[in-house]
């Protein structure tokens, strides 16, 4: 939960845990679909008062930046890593057969993977790794820190599996004394025990499947006297599957933006039991 009399002034660019900065966005529209209606009674009818006979809130936006959590975010459906692929592996849409991953040695951190100096010569600062445990044959939400799919079935899941769809991924920055230094802290904290890294060359998302991701979604604006407005969405569902827009530059060069549209989900305000879809906070400056 996000309480703006507690957290509302942050600094943009450091949130407070457990949220993570996704960057900027433009395009942003609110959408209210909520519906009021009129309860008339007498002869002739006459307005009595009013009742709202439908609620539903919808936000859409273009991101400013491609990464792993804006794909996760607005894909819309199951979002995976690409493994790096073992020697010799049959091609496949969303990555071939793993190579084996590396186990963890004792020491390690959320943002210092310790595997050994002879691992560590297998990997290269700018390398794109995933931190996390073994697919053992367990139904049901998988992935660290944030869950990345649900397994229904193990008959078609390999031993990569939790490591392919895992979203606690990181940037190799230095590596040294057998450790790597990640660029940020990893999602699900401090290694667990039994956890491994793969190596991966990028992400992908798939049309189609029937994973929905759900989120929290906080978005600020900053106005010119300090002043800010935040609106805070304690549930989204992607509401369409992954899209972007080409906007032109300079011929012939052209931007593609990572579009995402969702839907809000309601909660329950501890205040007074109300189901609320969002909340829009104002902080004067």
């Amino acid at each position: 939960m996000f309480d703006a009399a507690q957290m509302g002034e942050f600094a943009l660019d450091s949130p407070p845990a457990p949220w993570v900065d996704l960057g900027w966005c433009t395009g942003f529209a609110r959408k209210s679909a909520t519906k009021v209606g009129a309860l008339r009674a007498g002869a002739p009818a006459m307005v009595q008062s009013q009742v709202l006979t439908e609620v539903e809130a919808t936000v859409s936006l273009e991101f400013e930046s491609w990464g792993k959590l804006q794909m996760a975010v607005a894909a819309g459906s199951q979002q995976m890593n690409l493994l790096r692929t073992a020697g010799g592996a049959a091609a496949n849409g969303s990555g071939g057969i793993a190579a084996a991953a590396v186990a963890l040695v004792a020491g390690s951190t959320a943002t210092s993977l310790n595997v050994g100096s002879t691992a560590a010569a297998g990997f290269v600062v700018g390398d794109l790794v995933a931190v996390d445990v073994d697919y053992a044959g367990q139904v049901g939400f998988v992935g660290s820190g944030v869950s990345g799919a649900y397994v229904g079935s193990a008959a078609s899941v390999d031993v990569n599996y939790v490591r392919r769809v895992s979203l606690n991924v990181g940037r190799v920055v230095a590596i040294a004394n057998g450790a790597l230094q990640l660029e940020s802290a990893l999602l699900a904290g401090v290694p667990a025990a039994g956890m491994k890294v793969s190596r991966l060359v990028g992400f992908v998302d798939r049309e189609g499947g029937g994973f929905f991701q759900e989120w929290s979604g906080l978005f600020c604006m900053e106005g010119e006297q300090g002043d800010r407005v935040i609106y805070y969405y304690p549930r989204l569902q992607a509401m369409q599957g992954a899209a972007e827009k080409t906007e032109p530059l300079a011929l012939p060069l052209e931007k593609v933006r990572l579009v995402g549209a969702f839907r809000a989900l309601p909660v329950k305000d501890a205040n007074d039991g109300a189901s609320v879809l969002c909340f829009r906070s104002y902080l004067p400056g």
